[in-house]
């Protein structure tokens, strides 16, 4: 069985190697910060550092928004590759069991993770699509998937099942009423409650700025 270093060692790797240059805000660098912010709040919270990390670092290695809404290919592919290491089983199920239940899956459905490692990886991966770098992504995003940044008479939709969100094809501006602006009060964690205020006050800042703009106010 490899060692706990190898494993870390050899999924950064993999998962480098799987999302490098990918243009959806979904690449390496994503996943780079959620890694470094999940250990941070899991050395905070008293979190498994082994389970938070990898679970981390294989949040997105199938996402379910580049796999034809299929929210078991993610789990599965971690699965598989960290079998492939020799993992022990605890670890593994645990990896994935985060993995499948990570996603924002619209306004109007709970997400609650399980654990306190689920907590803290989904606080991160939460913090990194709201702020500076959030704005960033939810951009490279709609580009990525052909989306107009702003449509006046196409208004949000607080998505009330997994199946309806999954096919929101809304403008970019939207998405900030359909899920940014709606993350802080989602936080599990203390530490991440904290970092998501300023986070979210910068994104109203941004938006307030954009309206502005856009009415030729600015």
């Amino acid at each position: 069985m490899a060692s706990t270093e190898n494993i870390i060692e050899q999924t950064q790797k993999f998962v480098e190697n799987e999302l490098e240059g990918d243009g959806s805000g979904h690449d390496w660098w994503h996943i780079h910060r959620v890694r470094n912010l999940a250990c941070t709040l899991a050395e905070t919270e008293g979190a498994d550092l082994t389970v938070t990390e990898l679970a981390a670092l294989l949040h997105d290695i199938a996402d379910w928004k580049f796999h034809n809404g299929d929210d078991s290919a993610g789990p599965k592919k971690a699965g598989d590759w960290l079998k492939t290491l020799g993992a022990d089983t605890d670890t593994i199920a645990h990896v994935c069991e985060i993995i499948s239940t990570i996603s924002y899956k619209g306004a109007g459905v709970a997400t609650p993770m399980q654990t306190l490692e689920g907590k803290v990886v989904q606080d991160a991966d939460r913090l990194d699509a709201i702020g500076a770098v959030g704005i960033a992504r939810t951009f490279a995003y709609g580009g990525n998937k052909d989306r107009l940044i702003y449509h006046p008479e196409q208004a949000p939709v607080l998505h009330h099942s997994f199946e309806e969100y999954k096919k929101n094809d809304g403008h970019t501006i939207n998405h900030f009423y359909e899920k940014l602006l709606l993350l802080k009060d989602r936080m599990n964690t203390a530490a991440g409650r904290k970092m998501a205020e300023e986070r979210h006050r910068f994104m109203e800042l941004y938006l307030d700025q954009f309206f502005r703009e856009w009415n030729g106010n600015a």
